[in-house]
């Protein structure tokens, strides 16, 4: 009767728990909406004008401007926090540590095994921007010469023109009793001298010393004079050809061999890498095209809007966007896997692209042809 008892009594502790489970299920989950709607949701930004425009009162955009229609819409309360780079933005989707990733988020195949996106809401793709005043100047051409181990070379015709120059002074000062006494006068002249032969290619008339030896020896001087020209010349010439070239950036094709800046964890960083380009990951596309105008990189690659909307507000910056559109791409918002509002969310992006709601939006910042 005891054993009966006992296996009652453990029945109906396993069909109380059994039933406490059940009926706690929707319990906690009515006390998580209850705390979503009191703290809000937290959406994640990355700053990318004109789709995230960071101000003083807050941020502005394309995509801040749809997001907040669609939360007016669904009523939601919300705050931001931003995000250095995508990646950083991602991963916090990805970890539920956001509700809403919220710039111009490009949807790919392999994002979308992380996070879930809505309906997309803007077509768009990449494109390239140079400098705007090619890689010809000065500075350029310098650079160019270290590159191509120029200098180094002129630094050793530089050490033969000093050596050359004193060694004249010395012979000069022994057999030529017209030439000047003073040291400083006598090695301004022998400088002379041997820069009019490195520079002409011709030596300027003066007294044959030694009959026909001397005569040989200003012909040497002479073969010296006519290939020092040359090879100045040509190394100038071949390092200003290049530095044409690699300003005349009009496609893809064009950009093998050069050094592309690129925003981290952007879908243009992944196409850089695919093709085997060599990048610089930089932050944002301001700290990208201030590289390009540095000279630190040699093109930069992009989401077209993003690319023509920085040159166009800073006109003060040798910017131009050149090329047809490649890697078409759609942007959509990011969401935490299984996210409820997704859904809702999708419903209002596509009844707002059919009402001209994102085309009204849209040509605040790019016109009536986005």
């Amino acid at each position: 009767m005891d054993q009966i008892s006992n296996r009652s009594r453990t029945l109906a502790t396993l069909v109380l728990a059994l039933f406490l489970s059940i009926a706690g299920t929707p319990l906690l989950a009515q006390e998580a909406r209850e705390q979503t709607e009191a703290t809000g949701l937290v959406i994640g930004v990355h700053e990318s004008p004109p789709f995230v425009i960071k101000q003083e009162e807050g941020y502005t955009g394309m995509a801040i401007r749809l997001w907040e229609f669609i939360a007016g819409e669904l009523n939601l309360t919300y705050s931001y926090k931003e995000f250095d780079t995508v990646r950083q933005m991602i991963d916090a989707a990805a970890a539920s540590q956001i509700d809403v990733a919220v710039t111009n988020l490009t949807i790919t195949e392999a994002r979308a095994t992380r996070i879930e996106f809505t309906q997309p809401w803007f077509d768009s793709g990449l494109r390239i921007m140079v400098n705007e005043n090619g890689g010809t100047s000065f500075w350029n051409l310098i650079e160019g010469l270290y590159d191509s181990g120029f200098i180094a070379a002129y630094g050793w015709l530089a050490l033969i023109i000093i050596v050359a120059s004193i060694g004249f002074t010395i012979f000069d000062r022994r057999f030529d009793k017209n030439f000047p006494k003073r040291w400083r006068d006598g090695l301004a002249e022998s400088f002379y001298l041997v820069m009019t032969i490195a520079t002409s290619g011709k030596p300027p008339s003066r007294k044959n010393l030694f009959g026909w030896v001397g005569r040989v020896w200003q012909g040497l001087w002479l073969v010296f004079g006519i290939v020092v020209v040359a090879f100045v010349t040509s190394s100038v010439t071949s390092v200003m050809t290049t530095l044409a070239f690699k300003g005349q950036i009009r496609s893809v094709a064009d950009l093998p061999g050069l050094t592309i800046g690129v925003t981290e964890g952007s879908t243009a960083e992944d196409y850089a890498q695919a093709a085997g380009l060599t990048v610089i990951a930089y932050p944002n596309i301001t700290r990208s095209a201030r590289a390009l105008v540095e000279g630190d990189v040699q093109a930069v690659i992009g989401d077209k809007p993003v690319l023509e909307y920085h040159a166009h507000v800073n006109p003060d910056m040798p910017l131009k966007v050149v090329g047809a559109i490649f890697n078409p791409d759609k942007y959509g918002f990011g969401l935490p896997p299984g996210s409820p509002i997704r859904k809702p969310m999708t419903i209002e992006i596509v009844g707002a692209r059919e009402d001209g709601t994102v085309r009204d939006i849209a040509a605040e910042y790019f016109g009536l042809n986005p």
